[in-house]
């Protein structure tokens, strides 16, 4: 069996997904679950800028940019009206890149951050990095421990993917698609690369 077609479908399926969502303007989450306290002396525009280079421009501009304090509490930078919220990250931190998101992905992240057993989104959430990521493990959702493994650009579709059914690999790929997190309820696709 060719498996060419199967992958091709189901990257049209999430093209169409990713366009459909970007312009159909998600609710705004409530809560920001991604911490970027850096050093008090960074600018509250530098933080914008570094927020706005994980998404793409037609996103970035009109998102909400939020941070958060030393202390947790959320920040806004910069209110937005598309649906979508673009976080700066602390690039000193594994784990924690900038990146923008939909409401759902908001939501699935908040969840794993919980511990809870599976996200509670009932559809597919939007994940964009495009300035890139650092994290520790392509398998296991609670890895604190492995070395960084530095990641390019790449966007994700927030939704529990099984990779029999997909045909996508499970391991990390420099380019294309593959199932991050396989075998856990937190699964989701990583497409490597810029939408």
């Amino acid at each position: 069996m060719n498996l060419a077609r199967p992958k091709l479908a189901f990257l049209a399926t999430a093209m169409l997904l990713v366009i459909g969502m970007k312009f159909g303007g998600a609710a705004r989450a409530k809560t920001p679950v991604q911490s970027s306290a850096t050093e008090t002396g960074e600018t509250t525009q530098a933080k914008i800028v570094r927020a706005m280079s994980a998404g793409p421009t037609e996103i970035a501009t009109s998102a909400r940019i939020v941070d958060t304090d030393a202390q947790g509490n959320t920040v806004v930078l910069r209110e937005g009206n598309n649906g979508f919220t673009c976080m700066p990250g602390n690039p000193k931190v594994v784990g924690k890149p900038p990146m923008c998101v939909d409401a759902v992905s908001l939501q699935w992240f908040a969840d794993a951050k919980a511990h809870k057993p599976k996200p509670t989104n009932t559809v597919p959430g939007i994940t964009y990095m495009l300035a890139g990521a650092t994290q520790r493990s392509d398998s296991d959702p609670n890895d604190m421990t492995s070395m960084p493994i530095e990641v390019g650009p790449h966007w994700m579709i927030m939704w529990p993917f099984d990779p029999k059914t997909t045909g996508l690999p499970t391991t990390h790929k420099a380019t294309g698609a593959y199932i991050m997190w396989a075998g856990s309820p937190y699964a989701h696709v990583h497409v490597m690369g810029r939408p």
